[in-house]
């Protein structure tokens, strides 16, 4: 399990775009599972859509790109990279995220190699899969 500050030491990303506040599983090389709560104070609902706020696809999308970034930081241990680059998108959203809810976030490699790797994503809330896709890094 990793806390919000263990999350910082391995992604760039702050606020307002740090997507995810814990880690709760990560087998290194295989998989990691973690989550964001969805809040109504988040800067971009006073946007998207102030009467009907829905959690934007493109970040839940980036939740499951950090998520896979810290799989690749924990897995490849002698990596000197600083960051990860999404090289590759294949994405379908089959229901909006709202704010209360809990996106859960689950990644699982597909391939992996030293230079980044190739990976199954799904986000959820509670039992439903509201995004599922496969995504491509690379490191810089």
């Amino acid at each position: 399990m990793m806390d919000i500050e263990e999350i910082k030491k391995l992604i760039p990303q702050r606020f307002p775009f740090l997507m995810l506040d814990r880690v709760v599983e990560i087998k290194e090389g295989e998989s990691i599972r973690a989550y964001k709560n969805i809040s109504v104070n988040e800067e971009y609902f006073k946007g998207h859509f102030p009467d009907a706020p829905i959690f934007p696809g493109a970040l839940t999308a980036e939740a499951m790109a950090q998520a896979a970034c810290i799989l690749l930081k924990k897995s490849i241990r002698d990596l000197d990279a600083t960051l990860f680059y999404v090289t590759g998108v294949r994405m379908r959203f089959f229901k909006p995220v709202v704010p209360g809810d809990q996106l859960h976030v689950v990644i699982k490699t597909v391939k992996m190699v030293r230079i980044g790797g190739v990976f199954e994503t799904q986000a959820l809330v509670g039992d439903e899969v509201v995004a599922r896709g496969e995504m491509t890094f690379a490191c810089k």
